[in-house]
C-alpha cells in the first residue's frame, strides 16, 4: 500500500553485529534491506574495544554512509538504525543509535518501538535532575541505567527494562559488549544469527541472507542476551506475559522474504489473500495487486478464485522522498506519481483490487480512481486485513482516532466514499488463521482492529492519540 499522509509508518529498525572485522560494513547491508522500515534517518556506532565511534544523519542509509565515511569506521562490534519519526518526531539529535559518555563508559542505545510511560517516566527523571538530549522516548532507558544503584551493568539494565511499558526491541553497545532486549510481550520482532565466530541481530531475517548470516533463533519476550568475549548468556528480567506480536508485521510492514516467529512473510500473506477468495467471492475478469505489499495477498487470492493474476499497477520507484510539494490542483493527482494504472490490463475488465489495509481512505479513492479512468468497468477492493479502528501506541503512526477512516464508518460508507463497486475486509479470525493455520487469536497484538491492548495505556498517551 502506498503510505498516506499520516498513515502506516513503521518506526524502526535495528541491527547488530559481534565479534567482526568488517562489522561495520556488514550493519550498513544489514541496514540497506531494513530500509523499508524507516527513511527519514540513520546512524551506525562502532566499538573498536576502546572507544565508541558513531555516525548519523537524516537521510537514507546509502546517503549518509558514503565509501569515505565507511572507510573510517573500524571496529569488531557496531549497533545500527533506521528510523521513521514517531514518538519524539524528527530532527538530527533524535536520530539513533544514540550515544552516552560517562565516568565508567561509554553506552548507545538503538530502539524500535514505542514506550508508552515514556512521558511519566521522564517527569520522574526530570524531578529527580535528569536533563534529556534529545525527544526521543529512547534516551529514557540510558537515564533509568545510569541512575540504577546496582554495580554490574547486566543489573542495572535488567532493572532499568522492568520500568519500561510498551514496545521495544533494543539493542544496546558498550566498548566491550553486546546486549540485546525485547519486551515481555514480544511486540516487535528481533533474531539471532551468526556469521562464522560472529553474532548478527537484527530487526528482520531478510538482514541475514543480504550478509550471509545464519539464523538461529528468535529472541524471546523479556529476554536479554549478553554478547561479550566470554560468548553469549541469556537472562530473563520478565516473566509470564502473553505473547503478541504485531499482526502489521505480517500484513504490510516487514519483508515478504523475511521469517517472523518461524512464519514466512509472503506464504502468510498468500494465505491471507486465499483466505480472501472464500470470504469474498467476487465475479471478475482479472486480479491486481496495490504495489508492494499487497502483492502477495493478491496472488493469493487470484490462485484461489480461479481469476488470472495481472499487474494493473505500476509503481514510480524513482520518486524521492523529498519531492517538491505540488500545487493544490496537482497535489489532487500526485498517487499519479507513484502509482499508474495499466491500460492494456484492465480497460473493459472487472478488476479485483487487492489492498493490505485502509488508514484514511484517500490513497484508496484515488487508486480506484486510477484504475477506472484506464477503462476498469468495475472495481472491487478486497483488504487483507480487518478495518483499522483504533490508534497503534507502540511504534506504528497510524494516526489519531479520527483520522482513521474506520473508527466512525461502517464498510458500505467508506465504500462509498473510495468510489469501488463492492468493498470488503478480510475477517480477524481469517486474518490470524492465514498467518498461523489456526483460528485461535493467542500470540498477536490486534489493537488496532479490536481496542484490545497487551499493556496498560498511560493517560497522557491516551490524550495524544484521541485528542491530537
Amino acid at each position: 500500500m502506498l503510505a498516506e499522509i499520516k498513515g502506516l509508518n513503521e518506526e524502526c529498525g535495528v541491527f547488530g553485529v559481534w565479534g567482526h572485522p568488517d562489522s561495520a560494513q556488514l550493519t550498513y547491508y544489514g541496514l540497506h534491506s531494513l530500509q523499508h522500515r524507516g527513511q527519514e534517518g540513520t546512524g551506525i556506532v562502532v566499538s573498536n574495544g576502546e572507544k565508541l565511534r558513531v555516525v548519523k544523519g537524516e537521510g537514507l542509509v546509502s546517503e549518509i554512509f558514503t565509501a569515505k565515511v565507511m572507510e573510517e569506521l573500524k571496529g569488531t562490534s557496531a549497533i545500527g538504525h533506521v528510523r521513521y519519526a514517531t514518538a519524539g518526531g524528527g530532527g538530527y539529535e533524535n536520530v539513533q543509535p544514540l550515544l552516552f559518555h560517562s565516568q565508567t563508559g561509554s553506552l548507545a542505545l538503538a530502539h524500535n518501538g514505542n514506550l508508552v510511560n515514556a512521558n511519566s517516566l521522564k517527569h520522574q527523571l526530570e524531578t529527580q535532575g535528569s536533563i534529556f538530549q534529545t525527544s526521543s522516548d529512547t534516551e529514557v532507558l540510558a537515564h533509568l541505567i545510569r541512575r540504577s544503584g546496582f554495580s554490574q551493568l547486566k543489573d542495572q539494565v535488567k532493572n532499568a527494562l522492568s520500568m519500561l511499558k510498551g514496545a521495544y526491541a533494543y539493542l544496546i553497545l558498550t566498548e566491550n559488549e553486546l546486549m540485546v532486549a525485547l519486551d515481555p510481550h514480544g511486540l516487535r520482532p528481533l533474531s539471532l544469527g551468526c556469521l562464522g565466530d560472529a553474532y548478527v541481530v537484527a530487526s528482520e531475517t531478510c538482514a541475514f541472507d543480504v550478509v550471509g548470516a545464519e539464523y538461529i533463533r528468535d529472541i524471546r519476550p523479556g529476554e536479554l542476551l549478553i554478547i561479550n568475549e566470554e560468548g553469549i548468556t541469556s537472562e530473563q528480567f520478565a516473566f509470564n506475559s502473553t505473547k503478541s506480536i504485531c499482526t502489521m508485521e505480517y500484513v504490510y510492514f516487514s519483508r515478504p522474504d523475511s521469517n517472523i516467529q518461524g512464519i514466512n512473510v509472503h506464504t502468510a500473506r498468500k494465505n491471507m489473500g486465499k483466505r480472501l477468495a472464500v470470504e469474498a467471492p467476487i465475479e471478475a475478469d482479472v486480479v491486481t495487486g496495490v504495489p508492494d505489499s499487497s502483492i502477495s495477498a493478491a496472488i493469493g487470492y487470484a490462485e484461489a478464485a480461479g481469476i488470472p493474476y495481472e499487474m494493473g499497477l505500476i509503481k514510480n520507484k524513482y520518486v524521492g522522498r523529498t519531492f517538491i510539494q505540488p500545487t493544490q490542483s496537482l497535489r489532487e493527482q500526485g498517487v499519479k506519481m507513484k502509482l499508474s494504472a495499466v491500460r492494456g490490463v484492465v480497460e473493459g475488465k472487472r478488476v479485483v483490487m487487492v489492498d493490505d489495509s485502509i488508514v484514511r481512505g484517500t490513497t484508496s479513492r484515488r487508486i480506484v480512481n486510477l484504475l477506472k479512468e484506464a477503462g476498469a468497468t468495475e472495481v472491487h477492493v478486497v483488504i487483507s486485513s480487518p478495518p483499522i479502528k483504533n490508534p497503534c501506541f507502540y511504534g506504528i503512526d497510524t494516526s489519531s482516532k479520527e483520522e482513521l477512516i474506520a473508527s466512525d464508518k461502517s464498510v458500505e460508507e467508506i465504500r462509498q466514499l473510495i468510489g469501488a463497486d463492492s468493498l470488503t475486509f478480510l475477517s480477524k479470525e481469517g486474518m490470524v488463521g492465514a498467518i498461523m493455520k489456526t483460528e485461535g487469536t493467542n500470540g498477536f497484538c490486534l489493537g488496532c482492529f479490536t481496542g484490545d491492548y497487551p499493556t496498560e495505556i498511560y493517560p497522557d498517551t491516551l490524550q495524544y492519540y484521541y485528542q491530537k
